[in-house]
């Protein structure tokens, strides 16, 4: 099965102290530092023309579960990837074994992704569809993680261009 990527402007996440991001948004995370990369696989803001198949990579800390979220340039989010297991290391999204790919759609902008880590399985389904604003797509994905302790929850961000 063949997943399109609505890759706008692709978003990541939300938690309890201030970290630098790249364009910064005012992105709250965990001190944990679970989460010690996230990429594209051409690198950060690398662009990628519409079509293109894209590979994001995700580096933890520790082993856990890790949803991929993306906010594309009209506010329009998706789930790309949801409660998926990782160990500690780095995965490559999407999977050897995953049957679907990240092929690069309309519309053309800059694209934000946004990673949200917990140490255990998340026990509520995180629902991501419709419009948001940046106040917004923030609000939702620190709900998300507030029941997780600090320690146990980590959100970091990347970004790209599609052309």
């Amino acid at each position: 099965m063949k997943q399109v990527l609505l890759l706008g402007t692709l978003a990541l996440g939300l938690s309890a102290c201030t970290i630098n991001v790249r364009p910064n948004l005012g992105l709250a995370t965990s001190s944990a530092n679970l989460i010690t990369d996230i990429r594209p696989d051409r690198g950060e803001g690398s662009t990628y023309a519409i079509g293109e198949r894209l590979r994001l990579r995700v580096q933890t800390r520790a082993a856990g579960y890790l949803t991929l979220v993306s906010l594309d340039p009209n506010g329009n989010g998706n789930v790309l990837i949801r409660n998926a297991y990782v160990p500690a290391g780095t995965t490559t999204f999407p999977r050897p074994t995953d049957a679907f790919t990240f092929d690069v759609a309309p519309p053309r902008g800059l694209q934000r992704v946004r990673a949200i880590f917990t140490r255990s399985a998340p026990s509520t389904q995180l629902v991501f569809n419709g419009t948001y604003d940046q106040g917004r797509w923030n609000s939702v994905t620190q709900a998300y993680v507030e029941p997780y302790s600090a320690q146990d929850r980590d959100i970091q961000e990347t970004f790209f261009y599609i052309r």
